[in-house]
């Protein structure tokens, strides 16, 4: 699979929000920060927030580990994990608007134990942040960032995080709290916006939960699926005709009997990937195709070869 050369805009430059998302294992983080770097070289000032506790974003950049406070990543790419606590303590600072009253309320046991115990507070403390700074202006009202790249955590974790904001909306009696997860929801459903970034592979299993994924964000969420991304693609070596005919040889001991089980191996693995793919295209009709890349794939070189696709 031949990289392309870099775009110089793509449908993912006009949203204010992008929340990655897919099964464990497929690549998710990477593919973060790939849209993040293509962004950032087509001048876009980017914000990654992580959702993980044991973020590996800074380690595709080579940088120091994320923290509560804004980072550094790379030129026009800045990266933050936000802490729960330390999120909705922050939160409540904007709405309390004075520090003594904001130590009164955070510093008690009693207010710590209840926000503990109310679902979904910490998902929202997170979740929240990252859609706070896709808002936050600067001095001259321009946006200080033009897109949050929102890391989510995997598939069903993701998807209950993205539930938060609705079920506030539609459980949380009139006030501040509402106003703000009704703004957000607004904003994560809007197609002009923002938008879910879904990664898998091309094989069985992630596309199976791949699929009940999208339908979960199209039909019980309404949020619009902005980019469907099919990591980890093989080149494809062999036709259908030829497929057929090494599954159906019958390697012996003799000289070549390891390359025709070898070609048998690659058969079966470009089989599979066509089936998923085919299946894949139904929810997508333009999925992006990342290759599977010889050697690390966790790291910048990787982010960055993968980046010209976004």
């Amino acid at each position: 699979m031949v990289s392309p050369s870099p775009t110089t805009s793509s449908p993912l430059d006009s949203r204010r929000f992008l929340f990655v998302t897919g099964k464990g294992g497929v690549g998710k983080t990477t593919t973060t920060a790939a849209i993040a770097l293509a962004l950032a070289a087509r001048g876009r000032k980017v914000l990654v927030v992580s959702s993980d506790a044991k973020e590996r974003l800074s380690e595709l950049f080579d940088a120091p580990p994320l923290g509560p406070e804004l980072s550094q990543l790379a030129p026009n790419v800045q990266g933050v994990r936000p802490e729960p606590a330390k999120a909705l303590r922050e939160y409540g600072a904007m709405i309390l608007k004075s520090r003594l009253l904001t130590e009164a309320v955070f510093d008690s046991k009693y207010t710590r134990g209840f926000f503990a115990g109310v679902p979904g507070m910490s998902e929202w403390a997170v979740l929240g942040k990252a859609w706070f700074h896709a808002t936050e202006t600067d001095d001259a009202g321009r946006p200080r960032f033009d897109t949050v790249l929102f890391d989510a955590p995997a598939t069903g974790h993701g998807l209950d995080m993205l539930r938060v904001p609705k079920i506030l909306v539609e459980l949380t009696p009139p006030g501040v709290l509402r106003r703000d997860a009704e703004a957000a929801w607004t904003m994560f459903r809007d197609p002009a916006q923002s938008g879910v970034v879904v990664v898998t592979l091309p094989e069985d299993m992630p596309t199976n939960e791949t699929l009940e994924l999208v339908h979960a964000l199209e039909h019980e969420l309404g949020l619009p699926l902005a980019r469907l991304v099919v990591n980890a693609v093989l080149t494809q070596l062999f036709s259908v005709e030829e497929r057929a005919r090494l599954l159906e040889a019958r390697p012996s001991a003799a000289p070549g009997g390891e390359a025709l089980r070898a070609g048998a191996r690659r058969a079966i693995r470009e089989a599979i990937q066509q089936e998923a793919l085919q299946r894949l295209r139904g929810v997508s009709a333009a999925p992006v195709l990342l290759p599977r890349l010889l050697g690390e794939s966790a790291n910048l070189a990787a982010a960055r070869q993968l980046a010209h696709y976004f």
